[in-house]
């Protein structure tokens, strides 16, 4: 999943976006509110987290400008502020949760796992189609009950497709999933982990629309 990070504190900054990439998730990681806010407004992102304290722009005044433009994407508030009233405060504003530091790396992962699932209209924690199902908190994957190995990226490709179950997705699109802007993108990236993900988990999984992009779609 493709995660917008805005964090001014560089230690911070880079711990999250280093260990969240280990994790299996796409990181784009700003830290100046101005750049930050304006990334949102030009690319796909599953989930964000957001810092409070931030240069040029603060968090409140970039999550109230992103919901006044219609942007309905989950938000994770990251703030050494942990008070009753700025929590409330980020909540009213259209923060989706709060999560005040200092903050373990698995319990951010959990709740952007928790907020991605609920915007997509998921109640339970795991993935599943026909014999394949996916846990997206231990990024793992089982095939009849057993485990099959998965690259990252073909992970968060099943996990995207799943999301997003019936829904034909393009070619650009999983590739602003899988890959930040630093990222180093082939050509035929995509085809080549869907390849992959057919060779290991049956050809049939995964249905290519020609000139229009795959989905994972229930007969």
């Amino acid at each position: 999943m493709r995660v917008l990070l805005i964090e001014d504190d560089a230690l911070i900054g880079e711990s999250l976006k280093t260990g969240l990439e280990k994790l299996g998730f796409s990181v784009d990681w700003f830290d100046d509110g101005i750049d930050g806010a304006e990334a949102l407004l030009q690319a796909i992102y599953d989930a964000v987290v957001l810092d409070l304290g931030l240069p040029r722009m603060d968090g409140m005044s970039i999550l109230k400008m992103w919901r006044d433009k219609g942007h309905t994407e989950p938000v994770l508030i990251l703030t050494a502020r942990g008070d009753v009233d700025h929590r409330i405060a980020g909540l009213n504003s259209g923060a989706d949760d709060y999560l005040p530091k200092p903050f373990s790396l698995r319990e951010v992962q959990a709740r952007l796992n928790a907020l991605i699932r609920r915007n997509k209209g998921r109640s339970t924690p795991s993935l599943s189609h026909n014999d394949v199902s996916l846990n997206p908190h231990t990024r793992s994957v089982t095939l009849k009950g057993e485990p099959v190995t998965l690259s990252p990226k073909e992970i968060t490709i099943l996990e995207l497709l799943l999301l997003n179950k019936n829904k034909v997705l393009s070619r650009e699109r999983i590739e602003e999933t899988i890959y930040a802007w630093d990222g180093d993108i082939q050509s035929n990236a995509v085809e080549v982990h869907i390849h992959h993900l057919r060779k290991k988990l049956g050809k049939d999984i995964i249905k290519t629309i020609p000139k229009i992009g795959y989905i994972i779609e229930d007969k």
